[in-house]
């Protein structure tokens, strides 16, 4: 008997989805580094500003030597990261990565914005660590990146949890002070200011616009505040079995995540049921799970 053909199938709907993906992160890669260009040209390096990570060290090269372009400076120190991300986060990533820093090196040597009109060097460094910050946060919603520090951020936030802003800021510490160095104090001073108010919106754009809190309710009322929770709300909560240290009396404490504009609706519904309700509210890092965010593959 003649084994039977095997039909070659295409899943065109998961075609089209990854093509869907791809062109989004690729998007995501152009528009964050557009964003950071821009800052960098017409702002940075006019006022003679640090910059940070990779891109900084590229930039302390072109102010000692004029010469050197910051785009091609760039690329070059960025080989040996290219194979720690290579080989440590992921190969999907890194060709992800390998675009965005092409299209650096790219945009840095063309896009030539003309200098901003803002003279005072506070204004200077904040603008410009927060235009920089927002380019280099929504490259990271992507799942590349434009390389440099962006790579061990990456590393760091996959290992250990850190947030990408927090990594930025120690290693940005080591360029500024080596910057300082050779350009004076008053420039690393200057820098530092760019470097914190950068890391900040970085971590503002990747999730500060989608801050959860974790709210610990204990009422005697649990369960008429928990059904207004649902109702009103329309948000899930988890009775937690915990007992009273001075009375050893068992009690169910109410878990539930909200968002930020919805806490002043919890708290009325809480305290209008139970003045004498306590509630504990923190400030979350990242909420995984159903519609509250998904984990993150590289």
């Amino acid at each position: 008997m003649q084994p039977k053909a095997q039909s070659v199938h295409f899943d065109f709907k998961r075609i089209v989805m990854t093509w869907k993906t791809v062109s989004f992160n690729l998007f995501l890669i152009v528009l964050g580094i557009t964003v950071f260009v821009i800052g960098m040209n017409s702002i940075l390096i006019p006022n003679k500003i640090l910059g940070t990570g990779v891109s900084g060290v590229a930039i302390l090269i072109h102010y000692l030597f004029p010469s050197a372009d910051v785009g091609i400076a760039y690329f070059i120190l960025n080989i040996p990261l290219m194979l720690i991300g290579w080989f440590i986060i992921s190969k999907r990533f890194m060709l992800y990565t390998i675009f965005g820093m092409a299209y650096f090196s790219l945009s840095a040597a063309v896009l030539k914005t003309p200098p901003a009109p803002v003279q005072d060097p506070i204004l200077v460094v904040v603008f410009s660590g927060i235009i920089c910050g927002a380019g280099s946060g929504i490259v990271l919603r992507s799942l590349g990146s434009a390389g440099g520090v962006d790579i061990l951020a990456i590393y760091a936030n996959k290992q250990f949890g850190l947030r990408p802003g927090l990594t930025s800021l120690l290693v940005n510490a080591v360029v500024i002070l080596t910057g300082g160095y050779f350009l004076g104090l008053q420039i690393a001073l200057y820098s530092l200011i760019y470097v914190f108010a950068s890391s900040k919106t970085l971590d503002a754009v990747l999730t500060g616009f989608n801050q959860r809190l974790s709210t610990t309710i204990i009422s005697e009322k649990y369960k008429e505040i928990t059904e207004e929770i649902f109702e009103q709300i329309n948000r899930g909560a988890t009775f937690l079995q915990a007992k009273g240290a001075y009375t050893g009396n068992p009690k169910e404490v109410i878990f539930t995540i909200t968002t930020l504009t919805e806490l002043p609706k919890l708290k009325n519904i809480i305290f209008s049921i139970d003045p004498k309700a306590f509630v504990v509210v923190n400030s979350t890092l990242e909420v995984i799970g159903t519609r509250h965010g998904t984990r993150k593959v590289y």
